[in-house]
């Protein structure tokens, strides 16, 4: 797939503070990601997670710190990555016009969308839902549109935050599957996670976080196999951390 013709990455973020009402939530975090690497964001409840990839995202500005892509100009940055949420907004309209809505605030031309969208719902199986309402679909079905919606912008990173927490094992299974086909695809995949199986099995590299702080950067088989810090230590033998 192409993705243009300048890359956005490595994203380095350096120094990343947020506060609200003078409690500060992301305390001091720097890290670089890279092409071709899955990286899930992981930690306990309240750690900073999905406080990290809006973060990253752009969807809220630090209290301090920074945020930096490779290459380009901001706008032309900006349109080149995604997110997807842990509870998807769908409009109330059919799931194939859910994706054509989002091509068209992605700027693509108006005979390019129809297209663009019918390649999304067959690529990932959706094609038998185009017609459906996007909000009478099942949780397992929205997310994989949304997911499929986030692809058909062709984006060169997809933030994921906790895309299958409340799924049931079939439909996590399909949407892993489609994480692993667009990580195929040479997207660079960062996604926060609380299910560790699912971290192994999708992981190259943790982020693990605790307490708004960056305790780990490390090779995922590393970390699992011997984490460096006690409270990943803790972590991962299903204690409770304070």
């Amino acid at each position: 797939m192409m993705h243009g013709t300048f890359s956005i990455l490595p994203l380095r973020v350096s120094g990343l503070r947020f506060g609200v009402r003078g409690t500060e939530l992301i305390k001091g975090i720097s890290f670089e990601l890279r092409a071709g690497v899955r990286t899930l964001i992981i930690g306990p409840n309240g750690a900073g997670k999905s406080l990290t990839l809006r973060l990253s995202h752009g969807l809220i500005k630090p209290t301090a710190g920074e945020v930096a892509w490779a290459g380009g100009t901001t706008d032309r940055r900006r349109k080149r990555h995604a997110m997807v949420f842990q509870r998807p907004v769908m409009l109330r309209r059919s799931a194939r016009a859910n994706l054509v809505h989002a091509l068209s605030l992605g700027g693509l031309d108006r005979s390019e969308r129809g297209r663009r969208a019918d390649e999304a719902l067959e690529r990932f199986g959706l094609g038998h839902l185009a017609d459906r309402p996007a909000r009478l679909l099942s949780g397992g079905e929205q997310q994989r549109l949304a997911i499929a919606r986030a692809w058909s912008l062709r984006p060169q990173v997809l933030f994921l935050d906790e895309p299958t927490s409340a799924l049931d094992p079939a439909s996590t299974k399909a949407i892993e599957e489609m994480i692993e086909a667009i990580h195929a695809d040479g997207v660079k995949i960062v996604m926060t996670t609380h299910n560790m199986g699912q971290a192994r099995r999708l992981g190259d590299e943790v982020l693990f976080l605790h307490n708004g702080r960056l305790l780990e950067h490390t090779p995922a088989d590393e970390f699992f196999a011997k984490p460096r810090t006690e409270e990943a230590d803790a972590f991962l033998k299903g204690e409770l951390l304070h």
